[in-house]
């Protein structure tokens, strides 16, 4: 299977406009680029309040991405309990958190030398 090589910023677009609609909380963009050791291009973080908008914010994302873009993630982890939720789109990961569990891990911390760009909410 071969993966289609979609823009990233197209696809960061996209997945930020999925987020969005179920208005989750925190949404950061961390471009890993210039880090040697790096897994892919960007993390994108964001946090519902509950497992429910958790499994609703991935749905979304899926589901524009779909839509917008006629793909969707190699891998997607962590679906069964909605603490958190990787979606993998190969130089895109999106971590889909619930608040306490995204304080407790503290990625953008891990990943102290990303460029960090936060996206302001208007909810």
């Amino acid at each position: 299977m071969v993966k289609k090589n979609i823009a990233s910023d197209v696809l960061l677009t996209s997945i930020i406009k999925g987020i969005e609609e179920v208005k989750g909380n925190d949404i950061n963009i961390l471009d890993l680029r210039a880090i040697d050791t790096a897994v892919c291009d960007y993390f994108i973080l964001c946090n519902g309040t509950s497992n429910t908008q958790v499994t609703a914010i991935v749905n979304s994302v899926q589901r524009h991405v779909s839509r917008e873009l006629k793909d969707k993630p190699w891998h997607v982890e962590g679906n069964e309990n909605g603490e958190w939720v990787l979606m993998d789109y190969v130089s895109i990961v999106v971590h889909v958190f619930q608040k306490h569990i995204r304080e407790f891990y503290n990625i953008e911390g891990l990943w102290g030398d990303a460029v960090i760009t936060s996206i302001p909410t208007n909810y």
